[in-house]
């Protein structure tokens, strides 16, 4: 499943969320595969459906409180819109 995040970061910020429950990226297990494997996807058919296919865009998901995990079920954001430049960090 894929919303809008409620707090954006960018002017295109969507979430896309397995609906079985993974606490995040560590401890998947390879039955995952075909679902997981289909995350891309479906980010690149969100990204075109919402104008930023050709400018660009960032697909992310963090790991563990210090990688800016708050929520502990899998999920990945889509972020576009504008220039997002290289550092991922401050």
């Amino acid at each position: 499943m894929a919303f809008q995040d409620i707090f954006p970061q960018a002017p295109v910020h969507l979430l896309i969320i397995p609906k079985a429950h993974y606490s995040g990226l560590n401890g998947l297990r390879p039955e995952a595969s075909p679902v997981l494997g289909r995350i891309p996807f479906l980010a690149a058919k969100l990204a075109k459906e919402h104008g930023v296919a050709e400018s660009g865009w960032r697909l992310v998901s963090n790991v563990g409180e210090d990688g800016g995990q708050s929520v502990f079920h899998l999920h990945f954001h889509l972020l576009g819109g504008k220039a997002l430049g290289g550092k991922m960090c401050s």
